[in-house]
């Protein structure tokens, strides 16, 4: 079976990773401070965003984002993750802190079995209830207009899943399971395959891609990249996932001229990608 592979891999990091970062309800993480003008300023997609992070732990749901939230001066896109097999978001902290250090608020599942997307979907629902908790940090800050959803293999299937959701805005799933049906997604895709993954093999998510004709679809396959690249350091998966979610997110268009337009920066860098496609709505 496609998902007892996993097992063993994610397991034992997740429990290395777990013993690194230590328990609690919440940690914060050092970073520039929110202000004016600070999304401008983050040009490199791969390097840490402007925004001091923090995390908070729930029951079904942890919750990675700008940690000044509660003074910021805009709302915050959302970004739903989905684990892999046997995996829990800290697995997936440093990919889930860059993205809130770039102004994302990330409700990542805590489920370690998410191809359902049960608890993907219940992370907008506690997200909802915060935005309009008048005592909440959270208050009034949450941009719920906007919202990806994101995922790593079984957790790359959940994000297919979730995208059927019509408050999901696109959806990235990284090296997805083939459990999900992407005829039920009417959002834009970007979908990630590893050159080198021997669980998910690249005509697994060429597959999704191929079925994926009415959408907008972006197949991109990581040159050198195995199953597990972006466990721990997310090493290139960083900076394409972030350019992705701060185009169809939060409106950049520097971060949109990397996928989309006659000279779209993955389609000439080879050497960051081994395979680039993009359908004809993509390519529109």
């Amino acid at each position: 079976m496609l998902w007892r592979k996993l097992l063993v891999p994610l397991t034992a990091l997740m429990l290395l990773l777990t013993a690194s970062a230590g328990a609690g309800a919440a940690a914060a993480s050092t970073g520039s401070p929110t202000g004016s003008g600070a999304e401008a300023a983050a040009a490199d997609y791969g390097a840490p965003g402007p925004y001091a992070t923090a995390v908070e732990v729930g029951a079904v749901t942890t919750l990675y984002y700008p940690r000044d939230i509660a003074t910021s001066d805009r709302r915050h896109p959302v970004i739903v993750w989905g684990n892999g097999t046997f995996a829990f978001p800290v697995v997936y902290r440093e990919l889930l802190l860059h993205w809130a250090s770039q102004g994302f608020i990330v409700a990542a599942a805590n489920t370690p079995q998410s191809n359902l997307g049960i608890s993907m979907r219940a992370g907008i629902d506690l997200l909802t209830r915060r935005n309009a908790d008048q005592a909440s940090p959270f208050h009034d800050r949450v941009d719920l207009e906007h919202i990806g959803a994101s995922g790593h293999s079984q957790g790359g299937a959940a994000a297919i899943v979730v995208g059927a959701d019509p408050r999901i805005d696109t959806i990235l799933p990284i090296q997805p399971g083939p459990l999900a049906n992407i005829d039920n997604v009417h959002v834009p895709a970007l979908l990630l395959a590893g050159q080198k993954d021997s669980i998910v093999f690249p005509f697994l998510v060429k597959a999704f891609y191929n079925d994926a004709d009415h959408i907008p679809a972006i197949y991109g396959e990581l040159r050198g990249a195995d199953h597990l690249t972006v466990v721990g350091d997310p090493g290139p998966f960083a900076a394409p996932t972030t350019a992705w979610f701060k185009a169809h997110l939060m409106g950049d268009q520097t971060a949109r001229a990397q996928f989309f337009g006659a000279d779209c920066g993955i389609c000439t860098d080879s050497g960051t990608w081994s395979d680039v496609r993009r359908n004809g709505l993509a390519s529109q």
